[in-house]
C-alpha cells in the first residue's frame, strides 16, 4: 500500500481545503503530513541507494534546530547569524555522512549480480 504518497495527497488537499476556508490547524496539519510523506519516499531512495537527496535529507535536522532555537530566543531578525552559526555545521556534518552513505549503498546496488 503507497502509505507515502496518500499522505503526500491528504497534505495537498488539506492545502486546498486551508485555501478555500481558513484555518492555521489545517495548514499546519497539512504541512507536517505532506513533509512526513515526502521525507519517507526521499529517506527509502536514498539509503537504498537510487537517487542521492543528500541536500535535503541534511537540510530537515538543520532548519529543524534552526526553527528550535528561534523559538527559544524569539523572532528577532537580528540574530539570523546566530541560527545560521547553528545550522550550519548540523548541515554540514549530516551532508557528508549522508553523502557516503550513499555512495556505499549505491556501490552496493550496482554490483548486485541480476535477479532471475
Amino acid at each position: 500500500m503507497p502509505v507515502s504518497e496518500i499522505a503526500i495527497f491528504a497534505g495537498i488537499v488539506a492545502l486546498v481545503v486551508w485555501l478555500i476556508r481558513g484555518g492555521t490547524p489545517v495548514l499546519a496539519v497539512g504541512l507536517a503530513v505532506c513533509a512526513l510523506g515526502v521525507l519517507e519516499v526521499t529517506a527509502r531512495e536514498h539509503f537504498s541507494g537510487y537517487r542521492s537527496h543528500t541536500i535535503l535529507l541534511a537540510a530537515i535536522p538543520a532548519v529543524a534546530v534552526a526553527i528550535g532555537v528561534l523559538s527559544l530566543i524569539g523572532e528577532d531578525r537580528s540574530r539570523g547569524p546566530l541560527l545560521v552559526l547553528i545550522g550550519a555545521p548540523i548541515y554540514a556534518l549530516l551532508f557528508w555522512q549522508l553523502r557516503k552513505r550513499f555512495m556505499v549503498a549505491r556501490q552496493a546496488r550496482l554490483t548486485r549480480p541480476p535477479a532471475r
